[in-house]
């Protein structure tokens, strides 16, 4: 078996079997790219001659391209499960990562926006600068911004909604996560509002007499993407005045931070992100503890 065969078969599998979304295999995908490039640099032709010895080196490899210790331990964890499913498949009769130690480094901790640069930015799409915020775009891209923060969406969420999803008399979303789990989000007063705006005066002029069931539309009648939507948010970043660099992703972890700085519970901040597992919700409460130190040492006599 070759390496793109092994590794296409491999992927194959955590698609149909193991029901992880595109995104996630494509991240896969990417960091066995790397274990083919070191085996290739090594003269190994196929995977099953990679050794044990040669774990140390593809770990030096690893660095030697720049990678932060997460990175690397992304790739090795990649790196583990190709090569369990070659035992398994029985191309191979030792595995050369068995107890192998993945290291784990410092985790870097989840950049948040404040409530005043969400506040700017949320407001940005609604400036009447030349009737700008008339704009059917502009009505849409009001709705996404404030879905994005009310919902604490991933953005790929956030793109694959369509108009079944959403029940604007109840005041919930379905949202479809990882995995193909699908979780029900409360939206927020303020969200449902731009929604009924958007879906009342904007959406319609951008369809025009075409049909679409995604919720969020362009001028094509397709659904916009995560990169159309990158490429929206950063542009009212600037027209807000945020001059640090800002992604979708920060607005979830704005949600995240600031709903945890209201005292909700971990537990329901996990259950609205859609985290598997609690101890990645977690990572919000250093966020926490961290500006709990701050205030401790700005405003307490002897902090």
């Amino acid at each position: 078996m070759s390496e793109a065969q092994g590794i296409d078969h491999y992927l194959a599998g955590l698609l149909s079997e193991r029901g992880l979304s595109a995104n996630t295999v494509a991240g896969y995908r990417r960091d066995l790219a790397k274990l083919q490039a070191f085996l290739e640099l090594q003269g190994r032709k196929t995977p099953v001659a990679l050794s044990r010895a040669d774990i140390p080196r593809l770990l030096e490899f690893l660095r030697g391209q720049g990678l932060a210790s997460p990175s690397v331990a992304r790739c090795l964890a990649a790196c583990r499960g190709f090569y369990r499913f070659l035992l398994r498949e029985g191309h191979l009769r030792h595995d050369p990562f068995l107890d192998v130690t993945v290291p784990t480094g410092s985790r870097r901790l989840p950049k948040a926006l404040s409530i005043a640069e969400v506040q700017r930015l949320l407001d940005a799409p609604g400036r009447n600068d030349a009737g700008r915020g008339r704009h059917p775009e502009a009505l849409r891209d009001d709705a996404m911004l404030e879905v994005l923060y009310a919902t604490g969406l991933r953005v790929s969420e956030l793109v694959k909604l369509d108009l079944d999803t959403i029940n604007l008399s109840a005041g919930f979303l379905r949202a479809t996560g990882k995995g193909s789990k699908q979780r029900v989000v409360p939206l927020g007063a303020v969200a449902i509002r731009k929604l009924r705006r958007y879906l009342a005066s904007g959406r319609p002029h951008l369809l025009k007499s075409r049909s679409s069931n995604c919720l969020f539309v362009t001028r094509s009648a397709r659904g916009l993407t995560r990169q159309g939507f990158w490429k929206i948010m950063r542009r009212y970043a600037r027209d807000a005045r945020i001059r640090r660099p800002i992604s979708p992703h920060m607005l979830r972890h704005s949600f995240a931070t600031h709903l945890l700085e209201r005292g909700a519970d971990l537990r329901v901040v996990q259950s609205l992100l859609g985290h598997a597992n609690i101890t990645t919700t977690q990572i919000y409460t250093h966020v926490e503890r961290g500006r709990l130190k701050h205030l401790h040492k700005r405003f307490h006599p002897r902090g």
